[in-house]
């Protein structure tokens, strides 16, 4: 453990930080699983901007790569509109 006053500060930081960036990966990754789970057009084209907005907040916070948030969202986006082409079939 730290000894020096301000290592302790930035010990105490971390461990804040941690806890919130895994809150928000998880979130975001949570909100992914559940976009791919559905099957049906409609609720998946309402839920993929907030699951986009969320990757662009962690992207912001640099909690992923911005080439894996763009990525991440042209994927979901090309899901969702196989689930439109599916429903027209």
């Amino acid at each position: 453990m730290a000894i020096v006053k301000s290592a302790i500060k930035r010990h105490k930081t971390s461990l804040i930080r941690n806890q919130r960036n895994r809150k928000r990966r998880s979130t975001m990754r949570t909100q992914i699983k559940n976009l791919r789970k559905l099957t049906d057009y409609e609720s998946a084209s309402k839920l993929l901007p907030e699951v986009i907005s969320d990757i662009d907040k962690s992207a912001k916070a640099r909690l992923i790569h911005k080439g894996t948030a763009d990525r991440l969202k042209s994927r979901l986006s090309q899901f969702v509109e196989r689930l439109r082409a599916g429903a027209k079939a």
